[in-house]
């Protein structure tokens, strides 16, 4: 596999994360020394998945997104992610609107995997990200963003089509590039 860092890093999966993500070489070999020693199988299940992402929202219930952000990230379908899946991960779900990380989202509200986002898939995922944002916040959302359902009616609207429609990729980018309120309804930053 070739020459391994100090960490046990193989250089190839070192030096490609660092071109595909904002990370750095320190945090990327930091990263894969936890990651050795929390999954020994060199694999994350979606379980532990789980438990490592609500660590991120502390104050919120995170299982159903990430439930879908582990969806999103298992290209292969084998119902595990391994370090460089889970770091790329990471990087995509990180605040931003580039085109890879629009790319990314639609794949996350394309919840079966058709090329399509349906309404019913936009209701699915607003509540996924709803329960991410903490009770005491919720109370100060919009009058329109006040419940899941309400958020993504918003969304839906964003992307002008009718209830029985549905969005292909270049719409929803485009769209999100387009709206401010779309980005901020596709993602729960909670800095």
């Amino acid at each position: 596999m070739g020459n391994a860092q100090s960490g046990g890093i193989p250089r190839e999966i070192l030096d490609d994360l660092k071109l595909t993500t904002r990370f750095s070489e320190a945090e990327i070999t930091q990263w894969y020394d936890n990651f050795q020693k929390q999954c020994p199988s060199a694999r994350i299940t979606p379980k532990q998945f789980e438990e490592i992402y609500g660590k991120f929202f502390p104050e919120s219930d995170a299982k159903a997104y990430a439930q879908h952000v582990f969806r999103s990230f298992d290209a292969n379908d084998d119902g595990t992610l391994d370090f460089q899946e889970y770091v790329v991960a990471l990087h995509m779900t990180s605040s931003g609107k580039s085109t890879s990380k629009l790319e990314w989202a639609f794949s996350l509200f394309d919840v079966d995997k058709n090329g399509y986002v349906t309404k019913s898939e936009v209701i699915e995922l607003s509540q996924a990200l709803f329960k991410l944002i903490p009770k005491e916040k919720q109370a100060n959302l919009p009058s329109d963003e006040s419940t899941p359902e309400k958020r993504a009616e918003k969304l839906w609207s964003i992307f002008d089509k009718k209830d029985n429609e549905r969005i292909a990729e270049g719409e929803f980018i485009q769209a999100v590039q387009d709206s401010e309120i779309a980005l901020r309804l596709i993602q729960y930053d909670h800095k």
